[in-house]
């Protein structure tokens, strides 16, 4: 080596920030679009993503002369590796999720995890092994190069390269795309400091040509990658929601969002179900609001000829598909709304004579919000005195399990708090009638006495609709059930236990080994090992939930995650900065940052907690903000008690990432969905408030 080149290897820390990051984003959209969106997959990622790299902190503990010794040649080798990885990451995920699973079936949590962790491992271990790894090769040229440097060094890529993300990339790039010009600097970094070796210029020219042919070849697949198992790919857009695709099956034109089928053009039962199951009750329908809408819907609701019809849908590429595709006819008096229809209701001043809510099961936190108590209070505002509310969720065949049971009372109990009379229709799906006036079960007669013209409802109402399937749902609905509500998410519990029951499996094991390996691990944690461990472990359950949070009151993440993420990595770089200015009094800063993550939690709970809250969006990027100042800030102060030799910083990033990766589980799987966001914020507090005693009772040392 001719010497030190310390400005070439720190532009490599920061471009392996920026190429990590993008990658980290564009791998949780892709898995949220392969797994339906499903909420748990976003913690399951950090969870991996986290643990990895901790595990690759601890592999680099292993850096000596006889085992993978530092060598500037070898860091621009793995650096041009870890920039070609998270191409053919994204590529498995995309083209593995159809061949290992069933098409078109959902995956059991042990599935999912498996899959998340095979296709995400290669890439995890590597990053979390290369930063330390980086810290040995500047070492071996001046031994006291300060760890802290390489921390900040490393923050600053991360910042840039979420803002990268989610100012620049999101808009312009499809995610290939934007894989691929991430990764492209870090090819740049990796080939200035392969150059620095002896005689090393040609050999990294080559290379670094290499990983870019590599790139460029993983475009090619951007579109082949996306094709159906069966049917042909009509149509693809990305959008700020979500990914929208169209397939088409002969005469039939599926439309996706996030993997999961949102209408059909060829339906016409579930049109004809989610539209005059509620209509028939009303007598002169003047203004109907919508929100969300399949196939076919509006072809019937031109039936009863409204006034007005207000079509509400927060992602505008959805709208253009089934209009594009001619699923949805553009009948007179329809308005096109382009809002989450929460947020719309709250704005609006008008009042309706139906609300049809044609919403996906309350699986996710985002279609939860539309089956509480909160959301049925707000359309019982902006209905009309003899107004109708109408939704449904998947029916059963002739066994009601135990969980579907409390499921089902649980959400009639949370709308018959706000309504008088809810009528419920049992068939392939359960429709929930609601309204303060009486209802009529005898739907084709209504529909007979107004003259209104049905295939499936005429035909087949009273063989899937009996008078005994109603009686007998009836008298399985539980009265003492808990409510179904924005904070507390019952009904996201249930779906829980009943993604487990599903598979005959149960969340049980993943605790008991998840208790026994942090019990193993905190029996030889260091003290400052342990602080960094519940700073990692709240930081990151914080922003977990935060993440819920934006579902819970916004209704959307895919696009959100991007800009939360780098909101929490933003703080990094000046709260190391001041924890490298505060070195001189360690123990005491300790313990006031320990303080104010406390006290951060507890702000954080008078935002979101309250019956009627509705933070802003900018009140809760700015909280991830100051959380990441404080984290960051305790890093330096912690290397400064614990030392700064090789193995001890990679146990500190070590300690910071296990930590990091099970507060993202633990919170997501077992805190929120079994405690509510207020029993998890307790949590999160009691963990910081065991740090914040350890550090206190054993001083430490501040020389």
């Amino acid at each position: 080596m001719k010497r030190n080149p310390e400005k070439h290897l720190a532009a490599l820390v920061v471009a392996t920030g920026i190429s990590s990051v993008v990658s980290q984003l564009l791998i949780i959209r892709e898995y949220l679009t392969r797994f339906q969106g499903n909420e748990y997959v976003i913690a399951l990622i950090f969870f991996a993503w986290l643990l990895l790299g901790g595990l690759g902190s601890l592999l680099s503990t292993l850096i000596d002369k006889r085992f993978l010794p530092a060598a500037i040649g070898r860091l621009a080798w793995l650096s041009l590796f870890t920039a070609v990885l998270p191409m053919a990451t994204l590529l498995a995920i995309r083209l593995g999720r159809d061949v290992i699973f069933t098409p078109g079936v959902s995956t059991g949590f042990y599935q999912t995890f498996a899959f998340v962790f095979v296709t995400l491992g290669p890439y995890g271990v590597l990053v979390g092994f290369i930063l330390p790894y980086t810290l040995a090769v500047l070492r071996s040229g001046d031994p006291g190069y300060a760890g802290t440097k390489v921390y900040m060094f490393d923050n600053i890529g991360d910042c840039a390269g979420g803002a990268l993300f989610a100012f620049v990339l999101i808009f312009l790039c499809t995610p290939l795309q934007a894989m691929a010009a991430a990764s492209g600097i870090l090819v740049l970094a990796a080939y200035s400091v392969g150059r620095q070796g002896e005689k090393a210029a040609l050999t990294a020219g080559f290379a670094a040509i290499a990983a870019a042919l590599g790139l460029a070849a993983g475009l090619w697949w951007e579109i082949p990658s996306l094709q159906p198992t069966k049917g042909q790919l009509a149509w693809y857009q990305e959008s700020r929601f979500g990914r929208v695709t169209a397939v088409q099956d002969r005469e039939q034109v599926t439309i996706f969002h996030d993997g999961a089928p949102l209408s059909s053009s060829l339906d016409v039962a579930a049109a004809e179900a989610a539209i005059h199951y509620p209509m028939s009750q009303t007598r002169s329908p003047a203004e109907v609001l919508i929100i969300s809408a399949g196939g076919g819907m509006f072809k019937e609701l031109e039936k009863y000829q409204p006034l007005v019809v207000d079509y509400v849908e927060l992602n505008p590429v959805i709208t253009d598909a089934h209009l594009r595709f001619k699923l949805l006819k553009n009948i007179k008096g329809l308005n096109l709304i382009r809002q989450d229809g929460r947020a719309y209701l709250a704005g609006t001043a008008k009042r309706y004579d139906v609300v049809i809510v044609n919403i996906s099961d309350p699986e996710t936190f985002q279609a939860n919000r539309y089956y509480t108590a909160a959301f049925y209070r707000l359309v019982k505002k902006r209905l009309k005195a003899a107004g109708i509310l109408s939704f449904s969720v998947e029916g059963y065949a002739n066994y009601l399990s135990e969980t579907r049971q409390r499921f089902v009372s649980s959400l009639h109990r949370t709308v018959r708090m706000q309504f008088a009379h809810v009528l419920l229709l049992q068939g392939s799906r359960i429709f929930f009638i609601c309204s303060d006036d009486p209802l009529d079960v005898d739907i084709p007669g209504r529909l007979e006495q107004k003259g209104i013209q049905t295939d499936y409802v005429a035909g087949y109402f009273y063989g899937n609709i009996s008078a005994e399937r109603i009686t007998d749902l009836s008298q399985h609905i539980l009265t003492d059930i808990p409510l179904n509500r924005d904070t507390d998410p019952y009904l996201m519990r249930l779906a829980f236990d009943r993604w487990f029951a599903k598979f005959a499996t149960s969340p049980h094991w993943l605790y008991l080994i998840l208790g026994v390996l942090l019990a193993g691990y905190a029996f030889r944690m260091s003290q400052e090992e342990y602080l960094l461990f519940s700073t990692g472990f709240m930081t990151m359950g914080t922003e977990i939930m935060v993440i819920f949070a934006f579902q819970i009151f916004f209704g959307y993440i895919y696009s959100q995650v991007s800009l939360i993420v780098t909101i929490f990595l933003a703080g990094l770089l000046p709260g190391a900065l001041l924890g490298h200015k505060l070195r001189r009094q360690a123990a005491r800063a300790l313990k006031w940052t320990d303080g104010l993550l406390i006290t951060l939690c507890l702000l954080l709970a008078a935002m979101i907690l309250p019956e009627n809250a509705q933070p802003s969006s900018g009140s809760l990027l700015l909280f991830g903000f100051c959380v990441s100042i404080l984290c960051g800030c305790q890093f330096p102060l912690a290397l400064k008690t614990g030392g700064e030799d090789q193995s001890r910083v990679a146990y500190a990033f070590s300690a910071d990432l296990i930590g990091a990766a099970c507060g993202a589980l633990l919170v997501s799987v077992l805190l929120i969905p079994y405690l509510g966001l207020a029993g998890t914020l307790l949590v999160l507090i009691g963990v910081k408030v065991s740090s914040l005693m350890v550090v206190g009772l054993r001083p430490v040392r501040s020389d």
